[in-house]
């Protein structure tokens, strides 16, 4: 089983990818795996520098029931944040090996590699049965860890900031584009002086898999990759090599030229019994699929209301419920608000009689 990583982005085009511990595909821990007891003997603070890693280790003690298990079978650990701030939410183990007893009852220990940037406190939460990545998993929730979680505390220097510039900016549509990333210390603001190994990926590669292609930067920490046109359409991103996960990533969307659009709108009817329901179609030209309309009624002589609300559908037509409120010419419109490449837009003034 392939074990998925979900990156929680920002809204906003550029944005550090905040590396998550994987969610797993079912709702409860694996009921053949117990975990009895779990320990990290290190009990001072981790002192790691800059693309530096510090081995540290982790000892499970488990009962796996599985009937078919093999005699091999390997644990991993998740670290969650419990303190402290840092680009790293989690931290995951390479696979941990028994050293002792029987895979039905047995002890299992590893290591868990500490980036610079986990600066911060992790606890040992939980502990699934495989390897982390590629995964061999079992498809369930990570087992707890009985008691007070062990602690570790990491205390990280010289953290690597990644920078991205596009060209062109903004990518028109159909474009080809390229990217120069940048991998520089944060807190000198000067490069590294060696020539840095990073993986670049697209799309599910930036949130799904680990691993590649890989690149290497200019002694300077520049990187300039060319993408073709649909590229722009998905998330890019830089991530910085770890075992077994990325010790940090930037991810991005490309900026796109800016949309006008062309709202219509027309009632069913034209006049209805007070309180009835009249709905009003219409589309925006550039088919926006899921963006908001607004249908609003004029109260006073300027003051425009939202009255209603609903989605453009990925054909680019719409269909919000008008309602009467008085007798009487009553004036509508329908409000395209801005929505990602899209600018806002209106269409015309229509009129429903209550009757």
């Amino acid at each position: 089983m392939r074990i998925r990583l979900i990156a929680a982005l920002l809204v906003t085009p550029l944005a550090a990818l905040t590396l998550t511990a994987p969610t797993a595909l079912a709702a409860s821990p694996n009921p053949d795996l117990t975990v009895t007891a779990a320990r990290i003997p290190r009990t001072t603070p981790v002192l790691v520098s800059s693309l530096n890693t510090v081995p540290v280790t982790v000892e499970v003690d488990a009962k796996y029931a599985w009937a078919d298990a093999d005699p091999n079978t390997t644990l991993f650990g998740i670290l969650h944040r419990s303190g402290g701030v840092g680009p790293l939410t989690y931290l995951i183990t390479p696979p941990l090996k028994r050293y002792e007893g029987t895979t039905q009852d047995g002890k299992w220990r590893g290591v868990v590699n500490v980036p610079s940037t986990a600066n911060g406190t992790f606890e040992l939460t939980g502990i699934m049965v495989g390897q982390y990545w590629p995964g061999s998993g079992d498809m369930t929730d990570p087992t707890p860890v009985p008691g007070t979680p062990p602690k570790l505390t990491v205390v990280g220097s010289n953290l690597p900031k990644i920078t991205a510039r596009v060209l062109p900016d903004p990518v028109p549509y159909g474009a080809n584009y390229s990217i120069r990333w940048s991998v520089i210390n944060g807190s000198t603001g000067k490069p590294y002086g060696s020539r840095l190994k990073v993986w670049l990926a697209n799309d599910n590669g930036c949130v799904e898999q680990f691993g590649g292609p890989a690149y290497l930067t200019d002694t300077n920490g520049y990187l300039t990759k060319a993408y073709p046109a649909d590229y722009g359409n998905f998330l890019n991103c830089l991530q910085l090599p770890g075992n077994p996960a990325p010790i940090g990533a930037l991810g991005l969307f490309v900026n796109r030229p800016k949309r006008a659009v062309v709202v219509s709108a027309t009632p069913s009817k034209t006049s209805a019994p007070v309180g009835s329901i009249v709905p009003v179609n219409g589309t925006v030209s550039g088919a926006p699929g899921n963006c908001p309309v607004n249908l609003q009624r004029l109260y006073g002589a300027t003051a425009w209301r939202t009255v209603g609300t609903a989605n453009v559908r990925q054909s680019g037509r719409y269909t919000v419920n008008a309602q009467p409120a008085y007798k009487g010419n009553i004036p509508y419109r329908v409000s395209f608000p801005r929505c990602g490449n899209y600018l806002a837009g209106v269409s015309k003034t229509f009129t429903i009689k209550g009757i």
